[in-house]
C-alpha cells in the first residue's frame, strides 16, 4: 500500500524551513510581529522572555518563524536542559565573536582621564575594542590637552578621540576643550565629576552618590559619606567589581563610549 503525506498542500506552496535555535541565556533576538528587540532572559513553558537595552522585560510564546536571528527568521526552542550557556554579547551589549583574534592596534586612540576612566571602559568595551584594534591610554587630567593632542599629530589615518571628566558648559574642562579644532579630534564628556559617578547606585545598592561639599575631595568625602574606609583605591576596586555589563552604567557615559569608538574606527 502507498503512502500518503497527511500534509495536502502543494510543496511550492509551503513556507521554506527555518532554523530551530536554543533561547540560551543572553541571545539577542526580534520578535517579528513587534519589532522588540532584546536578550533573552528567561525561557520557560512555551514562553520566552526578553529584556531590551533600557530594561524592559516582555514576554512572547516560542511560535514556530517567530523572531528574527541576526536578520534571519528563526524558530526559537527550549535550550537543553543543563546545556552551557555561550555568550552571545559582549558586556557592551554587542554580538559576541567567539574565537576572534585581537586586530593590530590601529594608529587612532582613545584617550581618558584617568586609570580609573581607562578600567572602567576596558571593563565593558574591552572585547571590542579588541577586536577593533582601539587602544586606550589615560592621561593624567587634562590641562594640558591641546599639547597632547598636537604631540599627538592626528590625522585620517590616526583620528584621535578623547573622553573627559565633567564636560558640563562653563566648566575648566569645557573650555580646554573648546581650544581643540583639528577634524581628526573628537573631545566628548560626561556631566559627572569623576567616572565614579557614572555607575549605577543601584549596582552598588546604594540609594544615590552622596553630594560632596565644595573644596572637599571627591572620592574622599564619597568614602566618608557612605561611610567606606578613607582608601580611595579600594573604594574604586569595590565599585569596578560590581560593573559586569553595560546595564552598570549611566546612558550618559554609554553614548559617548559609543561615539568615540565610531569616531576613531570610521573608513
Amino acid at each position: 500500500m502507498r503512502s500518503y503525506d497527511p500534509d495536502l498542500t502543494p510543496s511550492w506552496k509551503r513556507p521554506a524551513p527555518v532554523p530551530e535555535v536554543p533561547a540560551d541565556r543572553d541571545l539577542v533576538v526580534e520578535e517579528v510581529a513587534t519589532g522588540f528587540c532584546g536578550a533573552v532572559i528567561r525561557c520557560e513553558a512555551g514562553t520566552v522572555t526578553l529584556e531590551d537595552r533600557f530594561g524592559k522585560h516582555r514576554v512572547f510564546p516560542m511560535e514556530p518563524r517567530g523572531f528574527l536571528l541576526e536578520g534571519r527568521v528563526v524558530t526559537l526552542v527550549r535550550p537543553a536542559s543543563g546545556a552551557p550557556a555561550r555568550p552571545t554579547r559582549t558586556a557592551s551589549g554587542s554580538v559576541a565573536v567567539p574565537g576572534a583574534r585581537a586586530r593590530v592596534a590601529r594608529a587612532g586612540r582613545i584617550y581618558v582621564e584617568g586609570r580609573h576612566d581607562a578600567e572602567l571602559v576596558e571593563r565593558v568595551w574591552g572585547d571590542d575594542l579588541r577586536i577593533e584594534g582601539v587602544v586606550v591610554e589615560y592621561l593624567e587630567g587634562v590641562d594640558d590637552l591641546p599639547a597632547v593632542v598636537a604631540d599627538f599629530r592626528p590625522g585620517p589615518d590616526a583620528r584621535l578621540g578623547v573622553l573627559v571628566d565633567h564636560l558640563v558648559e562653563g566648566s575648566k574642562e569645557s573650555r580646554i576643550a573648546a581650544q581643540i579644532s583639528s577634524p581628526d579630534v573628537l573631545v566628548v564628556g560626561h556631566p559627572y565629576i569623576d567616572v565614579w559617578e557614572a555607575v549605577k547606585p543601584s549596582s552598588l545598592g546604594i540609594p544615590a552618590w552622596p553630594t560632596v561639599p565644595r573644596g572637599q575631595d571627591w572620592k574622599t568625602g564619597v568614602c566618608h559619606a557612605l561611610g567606606w574606609p578613607p582608601n580611595t583605591g579600594a573604594a574604586w576596586q569595590h565599585i569596578l567589581s560590581r560593573v559586569h555589563s553595560y546595564k552598570d552604567l549611566e546612558p550618559a557615559l554609554l553614548g559617548r563610549v559609543e561615539e568615540l569608538i565610531d569616531f576613531v574606527t570610521a573608513p
